[in-house]
């Protein structure tokens, strides 16, 4: 495994063991659940906005480590960025997972969510890496 991969997984297993994104937000304007018949996966979304700014976003609910560790990449991923901004990254990511989206430049805006970048490689994960993605899209769809 090259030094860059290692460094992912270290990234992604933090994430999934010691998620600080894994909470209840005092008040949320959306809340969304997503749920993954496949694996049983199911995570609830909140996002609270301040004017178009997605100024705080939290998660509960339970899941594979790859699931857990994406919705809190996610999070931080998007927490500050305009809902804009948001659809653009997510559109970005989805197209990454799907591997639509290859060119360094657009991934580059994906910050650490990058570090799913081989999880095509595994067809059984994707939607574990997607359930998160969807769910948000879903939310900022509705806004």
């Amino acid at each position: 495994m090259d030094e860059l991969s290692q460094m992912y997984n270290e990234l992604i297993m933090e994430h999934s063991m010691n998620s600080y994104n894994k909470k209840k937000l005092d008040r949320c304007d959306y809340c969304e659940l997503g749920h993954n018949p496949n694996c049983g996966d199911e995570i609830e979304i909140e996002v609270k906005l301040n004017g178009n700014v997605i100024e705080d976003m939290a998660f509960t609910g339970h899941g594979c480590a790859i699931s857990q560790a994406s919705t809190s990449i996610m999070i931080d991923t998007l927490k500050g960025k305009t809902v804009e901004e948001a659809k653009e990254i997510i559109e970005t990511f989805i197209g990454m997972i799907k591997r639509e989206t290859t060119s360094e430049e657009e991934l580059q805006k994906l910050e650490d969510a990058i570090a799913f970048r081989n999880i095509s490689n595994m067809p059984a994960r994707v939607k574990c890496a997607l359930l998160a993605w969807h769910t948000i899209e879903d939310i900022l769809n509705k806004k």
